[in-house]
């Protein structure tokens, strides 16, 4: 018996809340599936980076010890059951059930081919279950209540409820959980209160650093693994990240595929190699020296890595990427064909320009300027030198009068 605690998407914090808030839950479901396939142990792989789950899921398991919960003759049926910790170093591929138990074993947290999947051999070669944390937790209340109870919440094909870590350009971020079907616009809008500071929503991307970007059009759309997928996203662990006008698409796909390349463990060639090769591209297109082929490149290469990697986390990397290019190939094509970036964000292709107009000489942005790439006399038109300039953008922060564009 294996729960799967190894909460690895960036800004994903729901195992951890549960495991924070309710440990209970999970011992006792765990205890509940053991009896059911014969187990004795089971082994909760859990980050060493949440030091207070690990202290309460550790106190939890010493009274349900104490209560005779758990350990030998559980009250008295002849069923005995132990729950041990084993801790996981923040390997984001550790999250993949292969490569989950290898680690436990102490060998590298790398995938293997299934079959033989772990329910015929897995931990030491025995066979072995593995759940999530929030799978574990739905089974008391599901027993307590019944399957009619929790059969009537969520769609047809997605029953019960859905923990949502909201993070991003929202107002109000943390978790929430809302039943199956409940579209992306109330979870957004009714539930996270819009965009900060009143600004045009443009995305949000669901299932972690592997998920899609969705726009506008899908605001609408319930929120379920079907539709989910058919979107070109994924459900994930349930990491949302929402974004407005200012975030640049092709920014940001570049910025996920940096995460997957640096947690990729490197065994299968499509993911290590290929993942390599589309960051290289994305990094071109940022910096302006793209052209029309790299995206279909690009397209072509995702597919390619999709099909052909050894486990989830290759086989989903290139989504980000897929998903950007299907809804915001503008995006795309105006870094290729007009060296702009449409959101200011990619700095190779930004230019500050002072506005000779609107500028009355403050010195607010001279004094500010970390380069000394601004010059000017008070109460005269101030100009940014090009050369020195870095882009940081903390002249066009600073202006008071708009007066500073981005070009």
């Amino acid at each position: 018996m294996v729960c799967n605690a190894d909460e690895g998407d960036p800004g994903a914090f729901m195992d951890r809340s549960i495991l924070e808030g309710d440990p209970h839950s999970v011992i006792e479901a765990m205890a509940i599936c053991g009896y059911c396939i014969c187990s004795d142990t089971g082994l909760v792989y859990i980050r060493a980076e949440y030091p207070l789950a690990i202290e309460r899921l550790k106190i939890a398991i010493n009274q349900a010890e104490e209560y005779g919960l758990l350990g030998d003759d559980i009250l008295g049926t002849g069923f005995s059951f132990k729950i041990e910790l084993r801790y996981g170093a923040g390997a984001f591929v550790c999250g993949e059930e292969t490569a989950l138990i290898h680690s436990m074993e102490g060998l590298r947290g790398e995938p293997t081919v299934k079959p033989p999947f772990p329910s015929v051999s897995g931990y030491m070669g025995k066979p072995t279950n593995v759940n999530n944390v929030e799978t574990f937790a739905n089974i008391p209340v599901i027993i307590n209540k019944g399957a009619g109870w929790f059969n009537k919440i969520g769609t047809e094909k997605s029953k019960g409820t859905k923990v949502f870590a909201l993070a991003g350009k929202i107002n109000n971020v943390g978790l929430i959980e809302v039943p199956m079907g409940t579209t992306l616009r109330e979870v957004i809008y009714d539930i996270g209160g819009g965009i900060k500071d009143g600004k045009e929503f443009k995305s949000v991307q669901t299932g972690g650093p592997s998920g899609g970007c969705l726009t506008k059009k899908f605001l609408d759309t319930p929120i379920d693994y079907e539709n989910l997928g058919a979107a070109g996203s994924m459900m994930g662990s349930g990491g949302m990240i929402v974004m407005d006008e200012d975030d640049c698409m092709v920014s940001i796909a570049k910025f996920y595929l940096e995460f997957t390349l640096e947690e990729s463990c490197g065994k299968c060639s499509p993911c290590r190699i290929g993942n390599k090769r589309l960051h290289e591209i994305l990094d071109k297109i940022t910096q302006g020296n793209g052209d029309l082929e790299d995206i279909e490149r690009l397209k072509v290469l995702s597919n390619v890595i999709k099909d052909t990697s050894l486990c989830g986390l290759g086989q989903s990397s290139p989504n980000p990427v897929l998903s950007t290019i299907a809804n915001f190939e503008n995006e795309y094509l105006a870094h290729v064909l007009e060296g702009k970036c449409p959101a200011g964000q990619c700095k190779s292709l930004v230019h500050y320009v002072i506005n000779e107009e609107l500028c009355n000489g403050c010195t607010l942005c001279f004094r500010n300027c970390p380069v000394g790439a601004i010059t000017g006399e008070r109460r005269v038109a101030h100009f940014i030198d090009q050369s020195l300039c870095i882009k940081c953008g903390v002249c066009f922060e600073k202006c008071k009068f708009n007066a500073i564009t981005v070009n």
